[in-house]
């Protein structure tokens, strides 16, 4: 499932650390220290760390300071045998994902550990995909490419996808003269054969319901023997 570093000078506690991951289908690392665990950290790369606060030398506040500090936001779960809010507030502030005090509940501990995997997946998947396109505005006439929706002064005009398309490539091209082909190349996005002259059936259409919500629509402009323009509205 995930790599887990585990981090405690606590020899024993770390092998029943490793145990009770590696039975929960985790595979684990195991360090003694901050500094051998930031060593681990930078080469292996794990999902999670579980890291205890009182250790020698780099101890778990400094090392979820250091982490924080370098942009690593690795989800990271402190344990401490001082149970105080002193110590959990400054846990926290340094960017510690959750705290937990000894003795605690191995099942709790895998649980949250889960949580914070699936919360890191989800946001990772978000960070990766692309984000949804921004709407396109014209005056009162507003296009939103993600769900291909078209508004104009504020309702609702219901449009086929190459309707959509068509408006679009018109819009995104104010005051531009696109010939019959060029317009078709940009809705159907190959080199399909079609009579160009469809276009003509679907700028009627367009302006027919456009005129349903203002009687006064006249931004698509027919330009004799060149092919169509809109016009883009001003202030």
């Amino acid at each position: 499932m995930a790599r887990i570093l585990l981090v405690d000078d606590d020899a024993s506690l770390l092998e029943v650390l490793a145990l009770a991951f590696q039975e929960a289908g985790h595979a684990t690392l195991s360090a003694r220290d901050g500094t051998a665990a930031l060593a681990l950290l930078r080469k292996e790369r794990p999902e999670a760390v579980v890291c205890d606060v009182n250790m020698p030398g780099l101890d778990g506040f400094s090392l979820c300071r250091r982490l924080r500090e370098q942009g690593d936001a690795v989800p990271l779960i402190l344990l401490t045998s001082r149970d105080s809010e002193i110590d959990e507030t400054l846990g926290l502030d340094l960017g510690a994902d959750d705290y937990m005090a000894k003795p605690f509940s191995m099942r709790v501990l895998l649980a949250r550990v889960a949580a914070l995997l699936r919360r890191d997946a989800l946001r990772t998947k978000a960070e990766a995909e692309p984000a949804p396109p921004a709407p396109i505005e014209s005056g009162p006439l507003k296009l939103s490419p993600d769900r291909l929706e078209v508004l104009f002064h504020g309702r609702h005009v219901a449009v086929t996808v190459t309707e959509f398309r068509l408006l679009e490539a018109l819009v995104r091209r104010p005051d531009l003269v696109l010939s019959r082909a060029r317009l078709l190349s940009i809705v159907r996005g190959d080199d399909t054969v079609v009579v160009d002259r469809i276009v003509d059936t679907y700028v009627r259409r367009l302006r027919r319901k456009l005129e349903q919500v203002d009687p006064a629509f006249d931004r698509i402009e027919t330009v004799i023997g060149a092919g169509y323009r809109f016009r883009a509205f001003r202030g």
